[in-house]
């Protein structure tokens, strides 16, 4: 018996919200048991791995229905890979910001040159999407 799964724009929605979801509340569960004074390495990583997860699915389901609600004109799985790309982009953001924080080597200078770097990513990810390499 062969079970076919299509990726429907309801099913995404469930999905992403009961995985985010489930991240989340491992995360609470993570700050809860972990110390982050006394934790090692593998402690603060599992931090930030799983904040950058949880953030990333909040952001991509949040930004998905800003672009639905606003860009009507866009196709709904533009919007989609849009919202996710640009999730991790932003989630990868708050998480450099706080080990930079964390680190005592945040300054507005640092801040600045995450951001142009993160930007640089994003225009070169939507330049190779508009002008694929020919072979």
């Amino acid at each position: 018996m062969v079970f076919y799964f299509y990726m429907t724009l309801k099913n995404y929605l469930i999905i992403m919200g009961v995985t985010t979801t489930l991240i989340w509340g491992l995360f609470l569960l993570l700050i809860n048991i972990i110390n982050p004074f006394t934790t090692n390495v593998l402690g603060l990583t599992l931090f930030y791995l799983i904040l950058f997860l949880a953030l990333s699915g909040a952001i991509a389901i949040i930004g998905f229905f800003i672009r639905f609600k606003l860009l009507k004109k866009d196709m709904i799985f533009n919007s989609v890979k849009t919202a996710f790309r640009q999730s991790f982009i932003f989630s990868f953001l708050i998480i450099a910001i706080l080990h930079l924080l964390s680190q005592k080597l945040f300054s507005w200078f640092n801040l600045s040159l995450l951001i142009i770097i993160l930007s640089l990513a994003e225009f070169l990810m939507l330049d190779r999407r508009r002008h694929p390499k020919s072979l």
